[in-house]
């Protein structure tokens, strides 16, 4: 069965001490089972999806302008990917199985061709990493069981700043959702 791994808005504004939108320490934790699992996956040849959030700043038509700071904006170190990932990431992004999405909504698939380019390359089953857990690795796991996809969940590689939002998304990727959380 072909695979892909999406990264999902592993940054500096969403894992950093400083960041605009910090998960914090949970998010700063799970940075060296990403990178494993992102080597993993490149040197295997599977595709490697790097969904990341983008912003305009005091753009007046994104609801999320009304609901968070300002964060992963164009053009900043915010939007850059956290830690070690920021290096993986350059080191290979110019191999055929590694790709850069930008995305504006909480789903990796809202707005995106996502769809298209799994479906081209014949892929399956998803594997997701990132943060948060209970918003946008939520709202990206929904849209890939509504399309068909199977879903895989590392618990180990995903993080969220609200424990129980975090606890409640597990449950809900396992029982309503049907994925494997490993």
């Amino acid at each position: 069965m072909k695979r892909a791994l999406i990264h999902i808005d592993y940054t500096n504004d969403f894992v950093a001490p400083e960041g605009a939108l910090t998960c914090g320490e949970p998010a700063q934790a799970i940075e060296g089972r990403i990178a494993e699992l992102t080597r993993e996956f490149i040197e295997a040849g599977d595709l490697v999806v790097f969904a990341i959030d983008l912003h305009r700043k005091d753009d007046p038509y994104h609801p999320e302008t009304k609901l968070f700071p300002p964060h992963n904006l164009e053009g900043t170190k915010g939007r850059e990917l956290y830690g070690s990932l920021q290096a993986i990431y350059e080191a290979n992004r110019d191999k055929p199985n590694v790709i850069w999405m930008d995305k504006t909504r909480y789903s990796a698939f809202a707005g995106t061709d996502l769809e298209l380019v799994l479906r081209a390359r014949g892929i399956e089953e998803l594997h997701l990493v990132g943060v948060c857990t209970d918003i946008c690795v939520l709202h990206t796991a929904v849209d890939a069981y509504n399309r068909g996809f199977r879903i895989v969940v590392h618990e180990g590689a995903v993080a969220s700043f609200d424990p129980a939002g975090h606890e409640w998304a597990l449950r809900h990727f396992r029982n309503t959702l049907g994925a494997t959380v490993v």
